[in-house]
């Protein structure tokens, strides 16, 4: 099936069952071959493609599903420079078609041949498969349904050119491997180095559901709309009381632009040093990222802020155009000042020099937004849109009373006391 001649698709992750496919089309009628080795290595193919099946959530044709989860996962010279801006020009488009004319070919291969000459009857579920969840590990459901929709895009193109230029169009909407299909991440440690592995579930909270802050969601939004759209922008430290909407802010800030090429990476406070192995991994890509740092503090004998101001900085390489660095802290300085940075001038000469190091961080942060918390009257009109958001049909009298016992008994006046009020009444309801 000529997989042999892939130039730009070729040693794709997830690979090895595409191999093993083509090689059974290729010798499925070849006498050469053990017919019992046949048929056992088509069943290992078949449990290959139901365990990736159950964990990516596909239905309908597996075979097909899975060339597509090949196209749209593979980041080459061709996917990554269509990515976001779409079609391109130069050679690289001949390239392109010639190894997508080979995909073609094997999305118009019938499966049942290798049935019907190792004489078994296997493959039919493998035509209309059901799958009862609608998602799975890998993906949630809105990553499952583009790559299931664009499989059957693909499969209705009547020539090699509509073929290509129908992957083309989902680069452009979607992008390309993780960081195309997925929009948030974490930071991991694994036998490779440093690697930004996807999120597959995170929070569908949107800046309307945070009420009030409208001036504090509105700089939010400022900058990141500047970031997205190529504009000078600002590193952001999001600072205030705690359970006033600051990480919820940021992670709506996510839901509102996934869709113009932003996308998030969560880094913890241990990771620091991990910093530069992020970045250079993220740099060269058409997206824009935010470097996520949630519950920002230090105290006065950690360092890791001195990696952190660094990268901010930049020494000889600048941070690159297409990365931000979102945080929320509690603390308006985020490293712990005592008086005794103030009073004891015995223990150091230069004592002013050691404070303005451990202020200088918030000063790398070109926006600070503080969201404070709530008086007894933003904090009674915050349960009641909670209410209504709900459908809770509670006497408004009888609803702020038991909103004023519940802030007293649990954390005081806040966004968050607020929603975990509600969240309470619709467990009694």
């Amino acid at each position: 099936m000529r997989t042999n001649q892939l130039m730009l698709y070729k040693n794709m992750e997830h690979g090895e069952l595409l191999n093993d496919m083509t090689f059974l089309m290729e010798n499925c009628e070849n006498e050469y071959y053990n017919r019992e080795d046949m048929v056992s290595l088509l069943f290992e193919c078949i449990n290959t493609l139901l365990e990736m099946t159950s964990s990516h959530g596909f239905e309908g044709n597996l075979w097909q599903n899975y060339l597509t989860f090949l196209l749209a996962n593979d980041e080459n010279a061709y996917s990554t420079a269509c990515e976001v801006v779409g079609q391109v020009d130069g050679s690289i488009n001949k390239v392109a078609l010639h190894d997508l004319r080979i995909f073609r070919e094997l999305f118009a291969y019938d499966l049942h041949r290798i049935e019907k000459s190792l004489d078994v009857d296997v493959l039919s579920v493998l035509d209309r498969y059901e799958n009862v969840k609608g998602h799975g590990k890998v993906f949630n459901q809105r990553v499952r349904d583009s790559i299931c929709e664009l499989s059957r895009a693909l499969a209705e193109c009547e020539s090699d050119e509509a073929f290509k230029d129908t992957l083309t169009r989902f680069y452009k909407n979607f992008g390309v491997g993780k960081f195309g299909l997925h929009k948030a991440f974490r930071v991991e440690h694994t036998e490779h180095g440093v690697e930004i592995v996807p999120i597959t579930k995170i929070a569908h909270v949107h800046l309307d559901d945070l009420v009030g802050y409208e001036i504090a969601k509105q700089k939010l939004v400022e900058n990141t709309e500047a970031f997205v759209e190529g504009r000078k922008a600002n590193n952001c430290l999001l600072f205030g009381d705690a359970g006033t909407g600051k990480s919820s802010s940021i992670k709506a800030i996510l839901n509102q632009y996934y869709d113009q090429g932003l996308r998030m990476i969560e880094i913890y406070k241990h990771q620091f040093q991990d910093l530069n192995d992020v970045i250079a991994q993220i740099k060269n890509r058409n997206y824009k990222f935010i470097i996520y740092m949630d519950d920002l503090s230090f105290e006065e004998f950690e360092i890791e802020y001195k990696y952190l101001k660094a990268v901010i900085e930049g020494g000889l390489e600048k941070k690159p155009d297409n990365v931000l660095i979102y945080a929320t802290s509690n603390r308006r300085h985020l490293v712990r000042e005592t008086f005794k940075d103030k009073q004891d001038r015995d223990e150091e000469l230069h004592t002013n020099d050691t404070v303005q190091e451990k202020l200088s961080l918030v000063a790398r942060f070109g926006v600070t937004i503080y969201y404070g918390r709530p008086d007894k009257k933003q904090f009674q009109e915050i349960v009641k849109v909670l209410a209504r958001r709900s459908d809770i049909r509670l006497d408004e009298e009888e609803l702020l009373l038991e909103a004023n016992r519940w802030e007293l008994r649990h954390g005081g006046l806040s966004g968050r006391t607020a929603q975990q009020f509600i969240d309470y009444l619709l467990g009694k309801k």
